[in-house]
């Protein structure tokens, strides 16, 4: 591989807004907020949906009106 042109993995707390739920991953992407997860300090980003909110994996639908509000 070609070197300095990878971008670099940081570890990161994904959070969903609709229900709370958080998961570590790696990312490229990073946040200047932080989240306290599993006895260890994160930058924390913000998601909409995850596997604990999409109608998929819940089994649950939501219906959304033309002006995006649930």
């Amino acid at each position: 591989m070609k070197q300095g042109i990878h971008p670099e993995y940081h570890k990161v707390v994904f959070r969903d807004t609709s229900t709370g739920f958080m998961f570590l991953s790696g990312s490229t992407r990073t946040s200047d907020e932080t989240v306290e997860f599993e006895g260890e300090t994160y930058p924390v980003i913000n998601v909409e949906i995850s596997s604990d909110s999409h109608p998929f994996y819940t089994g649950r639908q939501k219906f959304v009106d033309s002006g995006g509000r649930v």
